[in-house]
């Protein structure tokens, strides 16, 4: 016998990781105050169909005082052999004809057990007229009969259903309590198995407990597993390239990208799961950026470009390519001449950002001596003229041409805020220009959606006034405005992004 069935939990007592659903159907047993139907939705493996089956032996033994009969009913429930309990699977028996051939059969008061209950798991299968067909069922059923629905996909049970039925979430089982069930089971069992697998094993199956038992079961028989052996049969999970990718967006550096993915791809590394670490670890960089009071801006386009890439990489006929084109996005070149960049990396932990805080305090002081030792005219002349030409640029008003805006045109994206219409205008071609309007090209509805958008249109015509000394207005089009190939051409300063959140 497989350890899954083997451990399988027979009673309220050995549900693992589900103390909410369990101490409400307690309780609610023993009060006798149990509904006719009930509706368990969560994610696979969390143990939806065994609370089914222990709810079951609770509501078919109810009001037998034999305690042989008791004892027969609940060894049938186990086995699956018994006739007052009846488990469908939606996914095979789906259609309304099968929810009649049911409900025929309702009609008829249980046999040996004082309740009939009829288990469907993976109820989201039935089709929209076995629905309407079991509807009437489940808001009138049989005094002795009771519904419990199983689901991995809650949104996609209408919800006419849902209200007629008792409602429990199965959350991800914890990591902790997984590894203190494998513990236990290897220990019955006598499998040797390092405190670190065990660990490997709860991370990879993020939150099912069956498919993590399922796992052990497959390793029983090396004579000790290691988490080499774990990670050789269920491969790796891709943590180990998550520290030099964000290294590697955090010197731009498209080349490291696009290596990293093909070594994603080489390894065999689910890129959904990939997927989802990032974007846990940005959810991280969020709650961090939230919690010192910082833009989030810039993380959200972060977030959106991930969510869009997770959504797409299940369909793509090559996924890797939407992984790489989502950190390409990502990892968009500096400007020449701006600031350092701002590091994307993951929340630090304390001691790391003390001694980084020491270091650039170091880096500076040498900095600030080593300029103090430059001849004057070294210093001072650069600057001079800087601050000329600013004030030059900044009192004269500029003739309107297309050439001059152009040369302009980068700067006015540079000074463009927040990143996202910033890294939206980026994508724009101009096309022309009078004393009143300044026309934009794009080619994806996308990005001019979001340039012409009331709030960030206001805020562009604002930094084009600041530094044209005129006042027009922002048109953008779909299509046209082929850039030339002596104008420069705008880029997303990642830095004054980044700069707005750390």
């Amino acid at each position: 016998m497989s350890l899954y069935r083997k451990y399988r939990p027979l009673k309220f007592a050995d549900v693992v990781g589900q103390d909410a659903v369990v101490t409400t159907l307690e309780q609610a047993a023993a009060q006798n105050q149990l509904a006719h139907a009930f509706l368990f939705a969560g994610s696979r493996g969390t143990g939806k169909t065994s609370v089914a089956r222990i709810l079951a032996k609770v509501l078919m033994t109810k009001g037998i005082k034999d305690e042989i009969i008791q004892k027969q009913i609940i060894k049938g429930i186990e086995e699956g052999n018994v006739v007052d309990l009846l488990e469908i699977d939606a996914a095979s028996n789906r259609g309304i004809d099968d929810v009649r051939d049911l409900i025929e059969k309702i009609q008829f008061s249980p046999v040996v057990a004082s309740s009939k209950v009829y288990i469907i798991d993976e109820v989201h299968m039935l089709t929209k007229e076995a629905f309407n067909a079991l509807l009437k069922t489940l808001e009138e059923p049989p005094e002795y009969a009771f519904f419990i629905l199983a689901t991995t996909e809650l949104n996609k049970i209408p919800s006419t259903i849902q209200s007629r039925c008792q409602c429990f979430p199965f959350r991800a089982i914890p990591e902790e309590d997984i590894i203190r069930r494998l513990q236990l089971i290897s220990d019955q069992e006598h499998i040797t198995i390092d405190r670190e697998a065990l660990r490997t094993i709860a991370h990879h199956v993020q939150g099912g407990l069956r498919d993590a038992i399922s796992m052990l079961d497959q390793m029983r028989s090396l004579p000790q597993i290691t988490m080499e052996d774990v990670e050789q049969r269920m491969g790796k999970t891709g943590s180990e390239y998550l520290e030099p990718l964000f290294a590697a967006m955090d010197d731009q550096d498209a080349k490291k990208v696009i290596e990293i993915v093909r070594k994603i791809e080489e390894a065999g590394i689910a890129l959904d799961v990939f997927l989802r670490m990032l974007l846990n670890t940005t959810r991280e960089m969020l709650h961090e950026a939230i919690d010192k009071k910082q833009s989030t801006q810039f993380l959200q386009v972060i977030l959106d470009t991930l969510l869009k890439a997770i959504r797409d990489v299940r369909i793509a006929p090559v996924p890797g390519l939407i992984l790489e084109s989502a950190l390409l996005q990502l990892c968009i070149p500096v400007e020449a001449g701006t600031k350092e960049k701002e590091k994307l990396s993951r929340p630090l932990k304390e001691e790391t950002k003390k001694k980084d805080a020491v270091s650039t305090k170091v880096s500076n002081s040498k900095e600030d001596s080593e300029e103090t030792k430059r001849p004057e005219e070294d210093i001072k002349q650069p600057e001079i003229e800087e601050k000329s030409d600013i004030k030059k640029a900044s009192v004269e008003a500029v003739e309107l041409t297309l050439e001059n805006l152009k040369n302009l045109w980068p700067q006015i994206v540079q000074d463009t805020s927040p990143a996202s219409v910033k890294m939206s205008l980026k994508n724009a071609q101009l096309v022309s220009v009078d004393d009143k309007t300044v026309t934009v090209g794009f080619s994806s509805s996308f990005h001019k959606d979001k340039v012409a958008h009331p709030e960030a249109s206001r805020k562009i015509e604002e930094v084009m006034n600041k530094i044209l000394r005129h006042s027009l207005k922002l048109e953008c089009v779909i299509g046209d405005g082929v850039p030339t190939e002596d104008a420069p051409q705008p880029e997303v300063d990642l830095a004054e992004a980044a700069a707005e959140i750390f």
